[in-house]
């Protein structure tokens, strides 16, 4: 229905983002890579997929193409749905899963939560002849201590994990010197919300 759409950033989070083009805001779930890339662009363009439901129409928006061929690989696969693809494109980048899948690397795929052993395997079976290995690259950058925390928790939250445990396992992230380097505002939003991902 729609190829991509470009305008201006209203609203990004790690979970969704807001364009507004010629006076309609469009509202675009997102991955965290995605966000990666938007969250301080005052215009952008991203490439959407419309996922059609009996009670809903949810769009999905994705910074490159490369990430929108992944994701649409992926909801191929029984048992992964959009959300599942949207939380495995958040938890690894489409270079890492794209070499996860390639690589039969199973462990790394079950390390995602809702993630299994059968599912993982599922999708290297169905895609590992698929994908081709793909280079990307990203900037992080660096926010203090609280605005950090709240916005990874911000984007659990979105992503559906219950706030109080987020809460609890987000200080636990900070609170361990071996990922954050022993400074408080350390570690992105983003890789808050990955190394989150990995305990949640």
């Amino acid at each position: 229905m729609y190829a991509f759409i470009e305008g201006k950033v209203m609203e990004a989070s790690p979970a969704h983002a807001v364009l507004e083009n010629h006076g309609i805001g469009y509202f675009l779930n997102i991955s965290l890579q995605t966000y990666s890339s938007i969250k301080d662009a005052a215009e952008c363009r991203l490439y959407t997929h419309l996922v059609v439901r009996e009670d809903a129409l949810l769009l999905f928006g994705f910074f490159d193409q490369e990430e929108r061929r992944l994701f649409r690989e992926l909801i191929t696969v029984s048992g992964i749905g959009a959300n599942t693809a949207r939380l495995l494109l958040s938890s690894l980048s489409t270079a890492e899963l794209t070499d996860a899948i390639v690589g039969n690397h199973i462990h790394l795929l079950q390390s995602v939560k809702g993630i299994g052993s059968k599912t993982a395997q599922r999708i290297v079976v169905d895609l590992k002849d698929k994908l081709s290995r793909v280079d990307t690259g990203k900037e992080i950058m660096d926010f203090t201590y609280n605005t950090n925390k709240d916005a990874a928790l911000s984007g659990l939250t979105m992503l559906g994990f219950n706030k109080k445990l987020a809460d609890k396992t987000l200080d636990k992230i900070l609170n361990d010197p071996r990922l954050n380097l022993g400074k408080p505002g350390a570690m992105s939003v983003e890789e808050l919300i990955r190394q989150a991902l990995k305990l949640l």
